[in-house]
């Protein structure tokens, strides 16, 4: 599996929103989602279409207008938003359960990359299957809160480190530490 960019930005989207109607912000205005999220305008009102005509997202029109969600955070499940953008989750195509493509293996059957990658895929739909973004958005400003509440040199401190991907920064790690 691999999130393109348009499935990054739609998850990014739907966090803003969920953000947004946990605080009770009521509708965000296209244009402050994409300054905010340093997302480009015209690319987010493309997915926010799809996000529309899925049924996640309503728009509201007029001088305050702009984008709410149409469900509840509960019943948005994010491997449901991978999947309606990116389409499988499986990185090859033999893997796919929705995307099934046949491969040039000769003996697809007892193929051990096949395998492997059906356990990939398997992993990768537990974890999307298994969060909402109730859950994505609660973590996201559990983990905003703690860190303000962190004295200043030691938040800089950690801004300027390496930009590589700590496992202990991971939602699994962060809800598994029970700090959050």
């Amino acid at each position: 599996m691999t999130l393109t960019k348009r499935g990054e930005y739609a998850l990014r989207t739907m966090i803003r929103l969920g953000v947004a109607e946990w605080n009770n912000e009521g509708v965000i205005s296209v244009s402050n989602i994409a300054h905010q999220e340093h997302l480009p305008f015209k690319f987010l009102e493309a997915i926010l279409f799809e996000l529309r005509t899925a049924g996640y997202v309503e728009s509201v029109r007029g001088k305050y207008g702009g984008a709410r969600l149409a469900k509840p955070m509960k019943a948005i499940k994010m491997g449901d938003i991978v999947r309606l953008i990116d389409g499988k989750l499986a990185p090859i195509g033999c893997a796919s359960e929705t995307e099934y493509e046949k491969c040039s293996c000769p003996d697809e059957e007892h193929c051990g990359l096949r395998m492997l990658m059906i356990d990939v895929r398997n992993a990768i739909a537990n974890i999307l299957d298994k969060y909402t973004l109730f859950d994505v958005v609660e973590v996201t400003l559990r983990k905003q809160e703690m860190e303000a509440d962190v004295p200043k040199k030691k938040v800089a401190k950690k801004v300027g480190r390496s930009r590589n991907a700590d496992p202990a920064d991971g939602f699994l790690a962060l809800l598994k530490t029970g700090k959050i």
